[in-house]
């Protein structure tokens, strides 16, 4: 093997794998860490530089930052940019490995202050790091078509403003509950509605949509729009909305009771089934602010419910959110209003491709 070959495999390790081989070697250079350029070269621009603002690929090199970094002028909109100009990394002066060390934390469930050790970053950093990785996955929205049987039913979580304090200048819509006192009981407009759709083949949305019952419009808001084939085989709840919704969408529907458990091919229990991994992978987080809700089902849906093994899922993840074109700043994040309803989710890897140069 080469060099390289090794230095690849090296970085497919863990940390503590990858330093007990590195030490056998006494510490020598076969493990040299990628730098930002280098990554973004072999993984954004493998067809070619193009400018990240109007996507074009007419641009020329321009000489170099004070740390070495190579900028690009591009001859079109006449805009400098370097390689990771419009993505999370940008502004960061972390290295890389740094930032891939914390998505590998972060897919395995730890929590921000462990990831905020391993990483050796503050815990207001880590904090921004997490919702600015999954707010780049957001990218992904629509681009899942389910065909095939698909089942669909609804997920409530209690609308929470937690992070809004008085003196915070988002303010919430309620009243602050005192400690202990938690919402009404039952189905109200306190509760979150989340309505997901899973396929057989292990393809999953879900849609942080309305508080309380959705009705049809709240469905198709979050399920039409082609993320479910037309002709497609939809299974349900006894739910009328779902009815209304699969008429106007061309699907064959099939319904059952919740307590009537499997009725043949056409039956919930695969989305019954992603329900109560949520629900365990949602405890250990203690609550989640319903305006992050959306980020925490993609990370769910990438970690718990895609195909692909571990090791495939972080290499996928982090070729995404890395070079995926979503500059978020944090104060971005501490502006979002206290509760978005309707946020999209889905699992499905797409990278943007660059526009060609026009004739």
């Amino acid at each position: 093997m080469t060099a390289k070959e090794i230095a690849d495999e090296l970085r497919k390790l863990r940390e503590s794998e990858r330093n007990e081989i590195i030490a056998m070697f006494g510490g020598s250079e076969i493990y040299k860490e990628e730098s930002k350029d280098e990554f973004m070269m072999e993984k954004r621009f493998a067809g070619g530089v193009f400018c990240p603002r109007c996507g074009l690929q007419h641009v020329a090199k321009n000489g170099r930052r004070a740390n070495g970094r190579q900028t690009f002028l591009c001859m079109d909109c006449k805009r400098q940019f370097a390689s990771t100009t419009g993505t999370i990394l940008s502004g960061s002066p972390k290295r890389l490995s740094v930032w891939k060390k914390y998505v590998e934390s972060l897919m395995n469930g730890d929590s921000l202050r462990k990831s905020a050790g391993i990483c050796k970053i503050d815990l207001t950093t880590a904090f921004y790091w997490r919702h600015k990785i999954l707010d780049a996955l957001e990218n992904m929205a629509g681009s899942v078509t389910l065909s095939g049987i698909s089942e669909a039913d609804e997920k409530y979580f209690r609308i929470s403003y937690k992070g809004n304090r008085s003196r915070s200048r988002q303010k919430i819509p309620r009243k602050s509950r005192k400690r202990g006192k938690g919402a009404k009981r039952g189905l109200s407009d306190e509760q979150a509605c989340v309505i997901c759709a899973v396929n057989r083949e292990g393809l999953s949305v879900s849609v942080v949509s309305n508080s309380g019952k959705p009705s049809s419009v709240d469905i198709d808001r979050a399920l039409g729009g082609g993320r479910i084939a037309r002709d497609s085989i939809l299974c349900t709840d006894k739910m009328n909305s779902y009815k209304r919704f699969a008429e106007k969408n061309s699907l064959e529907l099939h319904q059952s009771k919740a307590t009537e458990g499997r009725s043949g091919i056409y039956n919930i229990q695969k989305v019954n089934s992603y329900h109560s991994r949520l629900d365990r992978f949602m405890t250990p987080y203690n609550g989640v602010s319903t305006k992050y809700l959306s980020h925490y089902l993609i990370l769910n849906n990438i970690v718990n419910y895609a195909m692909e093994t571990f090791l495939e899922k972080q290499n996928i993840f982090i070729d995404f959110v890395f070079t995926t074109r979503k500059a978020e700043k944090s104060r971005d994040v501490r502006k979002r209003p206290p509760s978005s309803l309707g946020g999209v989710t889905c699992h499905k890897f797409v990278q943007t491709e660059p526009k060609s140069n026009p004739k």
